[in-house]
């Protein structure tokens, strides 16, 4: 604006006349540099996005490791967590449901078949 001002000035001095104050009102681009400059935008939300995932995804993260903790603690809590896990898996009307089968369990039948075979 400064380079504008001085043009000015060097134009209307000569006759006595200061210009105080210059705007610009309008600025009409050229099509290609509005498109590269709406590219960019477009990058710029994408970036942020992605960093606004990753924040999301590190926070879930971090609540699922606590729970994990909670829950590897306490053999109570993995057993209320079984059990909730089996009644929604069983409100959802499937035709087939697998139920998680302990491997202590199912190795200790194993051992007694097999000793009284």
């Amino acid at each position: 604006i400064k380079v504008i001002e001085q043009a000015l000035a060097e134009g209307t001095d000569p006759w006595g006349v200061k210009v105080e104050r210059v705007e610009i009102k309008d600025i009409r681009l050229p099509h290609q540099l509005m498109r590269s400059m709406a590219a960019e935008a477009e990058a710029a939300r994408d970036a942020r996005a992605l960093v606004i995932h990753a924040y999301g995804e590190k926070n879930a993260s971090k609540n699922l490791a606590e729970a994990a903790s909670v829950i590897a603690d306490s053999k109570v809590s993995l057993q209320l967590r079984y059990l909730q896990t089996l009644t929604n898996v069983a409100a959802e009307h499937n035709r087939t449901i697998v139920v998680p089968f302990p491997i202590e369990v199912a190795r200790y039948y194993a051992e007694n078949w097999l000793n009284n075979k």
